[in-house]
């Protein structure tokens, strides 16, 4: 099914950042290139409701939600065994943040400021070269 979903560009997509402004502009980016965004949130607490309600195929997590961590969103998110493909997002450079990404059980990151259905769909893609695989970030192959 992840293999139809990305070749029909059907994605469904919640966006979790503590910026309204973010969230605005992600969800109209997204949404204009085929990527249907079921929701938002700006917390941990409303993104765990999200994942559960909504059943998303991936799940955008900013590495910084305010007093919050976006890799412990990560972890609870895997933890809690949502379906979902998790993909960090921020707009600090992905070697800054690279030994923490490679610890996390997201499937990989995207810098805010490449963000688009095309990146999202090629961190879905990465890792062992078939099309809907959700293994493997875009700087390479991470263990879960």
């Amino acid at each position: 099914m992840d293999h139809m979903v990305l070749q029909l560009g059907r994605l469904r997509c919640v966006i979790v950042d503590d910026s309204p402004r973010f969230l605005d502009i992600a969800r109209r980016l997204l949404e204009q290139q085929g990527i249907t965004v079921v929701g938002t949130a700006s917390n941990t607490a409303d993104a765990v409701r999200s994942a559960t309600e909504l059943q998303p195929d991936v799940i955008l997590v900013d590495v910084e939600l305010g007093p919050e961590s976006g890799f412990d969103l990560a972890e609870r998110l895997h933890d809690e065994a949502h379906p979902a493909a998790v993909i960090l997002i921020s707009t600090h450079a992905e070697q800054d943040l690279a030994e923490l990404i490679s610890g996390s059980p997201a499937v990989g990151f995207v810098s805010k400021s490449d963000l688009s259905s095309d990146a999202i769909r090629d961190v879905l893609r990465a890792g062992d070269g078939t099309e809907g695989e959700r293994v493997a970030p875009v700087s390479g192959p991470r263990g879960r």
